[in-house]
């Protein structure tokens, strides 16, 4: 079993924000675009200043994700990257940081909710996040994780009432993600309407971090929500970048860009003309 002292993710993300920074979280697809380079830009991501990373498990329907990541999942798939391997090649990484499965239930539902828990534990996982899990189903699959130390994160949507999302803030752990669209993963170029707004309501309801993704592509946009979120998760982006040219410069690709957003979060972040709205309520 890895050190736990990166095992608590929760550990990680009130210390991020009792520091007064803002957490940079970065999505990268597993065994993409190959075992040995998605390695390489786990590391490039910890060195250019990402707190957390976000490990997809590679899915044939993964309807939450884009055409940039759904691209890339075929592509692990086509190498043989699963759920056990993928949790195999997490067990060899030191990371440094949290590491957080996201995957599609039915991996999970093969390999068994209990086994898995039991395997992301020992693999050094931190959390898991499941897409096509609503919250009213989530029960199946908290507890198996919450008995074992691990976070299940749950996602809060734009649709979302202010009850609900009240309801959903406080029960997940670790960190709350904030889709800022309703949507799918994919790049873009601004940020939806209302989403600075919502990301305060959001953060008002519970004293858990609040973290923003779903289309978090430029350094830019990741600068104007960190004034009103924890923290920014980017993937679409980084994908784009991990395929596109030679893989052994995959890594140096999404170092600089995370450096960049790093750069820019903390800068926004410490904006004497910005303001932030701070947590006000606990569950």
């Amino acid at each position: 079993m890895k050190d736990l002292t990166t095992n608590d993710l929760a550990a990680t993300t009130f210390a991020v924000r009792a520091s007064g920074r803002k957490a940079l979280v970065a999505y990268l697809m597993a065994g993409y675009p190959d075992e040995r380079t998605f390695e390489d830009l786990v590391k490039a991501s910890v060195d250019a200043g990402c707190d957390i990373v976000e490990v997809g498990i590679p899915f044939s329907d993964p309807i939450a994700d884009g055409p940039v990541i759904q691209a890339a999942a075929t592509a692990a798939l086509s190498r043989g990257v699963t759920l056990r391997s993928t949790l195999s090649q997490v067990a060899r990484l030191s990371a440094r940081v949290p590491l957080v499965a996201m995957s599609y239930i039915n991996p999970i539902l093969r390999m068994g909710v209990d086994a898995f828990a039991d395997a992301a534990r020992e693999s050094g996982v931190s959390g898991l996040i499941l897409p096509d899990v609503s919250f009213e189903e989530s029960d199946a699959f908290r507890p198996a994780l919450t008995a074992r130390g691990l976070a299940y994160i749950d996602l809060v949507a734009p649709t979302s009432d202010d009850a609900r999302l009240r309801a959903i803030a406080c029960a997940s752990s670790g960190f709350v993600y904030l889709v800022s669209v309703t949507g799918v993963t994919g790049v873009r170029n601004a940020l939806p309407a209302g989403v600075t707004e919502l990301a305060g309501r959001v953060r008002t309801a519970t004293e858990t971090p609040v973290y923003v993704g779903f289309g978090v592509s430029t350094p830019e946009l990741a600068a104007e929500l960190a004034p009103c979120a924890d923290g920014v998760i980017i993937g679409s982006r980084l994908m784009q970048l991990a395929g596109d040219g030679h893989p052994g410069e995959a890594g140096r690709r999404v170092g600089d860009f995370l450096a960049g957003a790093r750069k820019a979060i903390d800068a926004a972040a410490d904006s004497p003309e910005r303001t932030t709205t701070p947590p006000a309520h606990s569950c």
